[in-house]
């Protein structure tokens, strides 16, 4: 997400949950109620125990007319205990029936919980398969700000974007960052409209009812968070980038043309993320530009990312670019780590300007400890409020320090251990955690055993220190 856009507040309300003690058929007991929230440091209700996902497939049939989504969600995971029973996230929306392993389940609904309990119990280690019918209006979830996320609906359409916990109003499933999952999503929507979503369109497909369905597949590990499904009437262009990316881009009526300002320099910044960081890490690149005020907010979307009207400066689209390596490819163990996406996406935006005739990192980094607006018009803003890998609240994950203080941290490294061994480190970064997950611990292990160098007082000091950096 790109902190310029807006000082969001990513807390939305997640009602209290479900504890269960249902047992199992048969006789003897032989697993257990899967945890109905992950015990994440900001959103301990968010995701599910017990299981991990491998694959979503989801079947989607959406009519702006009247707002309608009829659902089938294809879930399959690996049983990570002995299971009696397990929670899916989703908010809002009518179950219409579950399965499990092909046979009917029962379910109840608690607040955003859906608990599924199998015909029999599911061993640990076993594969299997939920499915789940649903539909309904889906409603976004609002911030304390006031911003939304979820399924937001536009005067011809909808747009559907996740962070932290919005996805769960489109599509049950375990919506935490810390369980990626392969996803293949298809959108069927009336003729006339373009539907979507992340990854490659392998069809498009007409009906004799006069509606065309949209599949799409993303192969790559993703977090739900980063799913989207996008519908209206947008012009779609498509090409690729000199070493060979695939880009589709969709842009809505009124919005100009991805061929013309920032986003016509998507193929070259591809190709320069490439060069800095490493390979780019998905088959597919491209941007959705939805119509002006539907988002206070540009968001990573996993290969393509949400921009609310169409963007008017390198930066922001540098900015989404980046999180495809760092936050969509290497994904936070959980909402703490926040600063792992937004520090380093904030200091590509540094880099680009370096190299692009344009401030140097070390100009972006001194204009901060000193308030140079001149240089960066957020620099007098309270960027060391507070540590960046310690948001005192869930709404400051997504705060000024997370941003700026992270990308200050990347820096103090690199001001620590030069440029050849900075450089070498966040390509070995990414390449080495690429389509997994990552923690601050990580990272700082990682920094001290690639580069030789002791960092303790970069930590202690810039990404732990409770006062102003000095």
């Amino acid at each position: 997400m790109e902190h310029r856009a807006l000082s969001r507040l990513a807390a939305p309300a997640v009602a209290a949950l479900l504890a269960l003690t249902a047992g199992c058929t048969g006789d003897t007991v032989q697993g257990r109620p899967g945890a109905s929230g992950l015990r994440d440091p900001y959103f301990p209700r968010a995701g599910n125990g017990g299981y991990q996902v491998d694959h979503y497939a989801l079947d989607l049939d959406y009519d702006p007319a009247d707002g309608q989504l009829h659902g089938t969600a294809v879930i399959t995971a690996r049983a990570e205990q002995g299971l009696s029973s397990f929670n899916l996230d989703l908010s809002g929306l009518n179950v219409e029936g579950v399965t499990v392993q092909g046979e009917g389940a029962r379910y109840n609904r608690t607040g955003n919980e859906l608990t599924v309990r199998p015909a029999e119990d599911l061993k640990k280690g076993e594969v299997f398969r939920t499915e789940v019918e649903y539909s309904g209006r889906p409603k976004p979830l609002v911030d304390p700000d006031g911003s939304k996320e979820g399924w937001i609906t536009t005067e011809d359409g909808a747009v559907a974007v996740g962070e932290p916990v919005g996805s769960m109003t489109w599509f049950p499933g375990n919506h935490h960052p810390s369980d990626k999952a392969a996803y293949d999503i298809t959108l069927t929507v009336p003729r006339g409209y373009e539907a979507v979503s992340n990854g490659e369109l392998r069809s498009r497909t007409e009906d004799a009812d006069g509606r065309t369905a949209f599949a799409w597949h993303s192969p790559e590990p993703m977090a739900s968070y980063l799913a989207t499904a996008v519908i209206g009437p947008y012009k779609v262009t498509t090409g690729r980038t000199p070493s060979g990316v695939g880009l589709y881009s969709a842009v809505a009526p009124g919005e100009g043309a991805a061929g013309s300002g920032p986003l016509a320099r998507l193929p070259e910044m591809v190709e320069w993320g490439s060069g800095r960081f490493g390979p780019y890490p998905f088959a597919t690149a491209g941007a959705i530009v939805v119509p002006a005020g539907t988002l206070g907010y540009a968001l990573e979307t996993q290969g393509r990312p949400v921009f609310p009207g169409a963007p008017t400066e390198d930066e922001l689209v540098v900015h989404e670019l980046a999180h495809q390596w760092f936050g969509n490819s290497v994904s936070p163990k959980s909402w703490k780590d926040m600063w792992l996406n937004e520090g380093f996406a904030t200091y590509a935006e540094w880099l680009w300007a370096e190299d692009h005739d344009g401030p140097t990192a070390q100009e972006y980094f001194e204009a901060f400890r000193t308030g140079d607006t001149d240089v960066d018009r957020d620099a007098d803003g309270d960027w060391y409020a507070f540590p960046p890998a310690a948001p005192p609240r869930p709404e400051d994950i997504s705060a000024e320090p997370v941003y700026y203080r992270g990308a200050m941290v990347l820096h103090r490294i690199r001001q620590e251990v030069g440029d050849e061994k900075f450089f070498a480190l966040v390509r070995g970064w990414v390449a080495d955690h690429r389509h997994g997950n990552a923690s601050t611990a990580d990272f700082t292990a990682y920094a001290e055993k690639e580069t030789g160098h002791d960092l303790k007082r970069v930590w202690d000091v810039w990404l732990y220190g409770k006062d102003r950096p000095k």
